[in-house]
C-alpha cells in the first residue's frame, strides 16, 4: 500500500505543479485553490508512504514523479519545447526512478 500512496502523492504532486502554473503568480482564484488542495493530499500520502519506505526512496520517487508528469503535461499540453536534451534529461529521470525502485532496500 505505501507504493500506491506514494504514486498518487507523485499525481497530485504534477496536479498542484501545473496549477501553479495556471495561478499566474496566484493571482487566479480557482488554480490557487487547486494548487494548495493538491499540495496538502500529496504531503498527506508522502507522509503515509514513509511510515514504511525509506526517506531517500520515497522522496526521489515523488519528485521524480513531479517532475516527469510536469514536464510531459508542459509538452503535451501547454506548448512547451522538446528537443534532443530535454528527452535524455525525461530518461535520466525516469532510469533513476525504476533504479531507486529496483533497489532492493528490504522495504514492501
Amino acid at each position: 500500500m505505501p507504493w500506491v500512496y506514494l504514486f498518487f502523492a507523485g499525481v497530485l504532486e504534477i496536479i498542484w505543479a501545473v496549477a501553479m502554473k495556471q495561478s499566474h503568480g496566484f493571482t487566479r482564484v480557482g488554480p490557487t485553490l487547486v494548487m494548495v488542495l493538491a499540495m496538502i493530499g500529496s504531503f498527506a500520502l508522502l507522509a503515509l508512504s514513509m511510515k514504511t519506505l525509506p526517506l531517500g526512496t520515497a522522496y526521489t520517487i515523488w519528485t521524480g514523479i513531479g517532475a516527469l508528469g510536469a514536464f510531459c503535461v508542459g509538452v503535451l499540453a501547454l506548448g512547451e519545447g522538446v528537443g534532443p536534451m530535454r528527452l535524455l534529461a525525461a530518461v535520466l529521470i525516469l532510469s533513476g526512478l525504476v533504479l531507486m525502485k529496483l533497489s532492493g532496500d528490504g522495504s514492501a
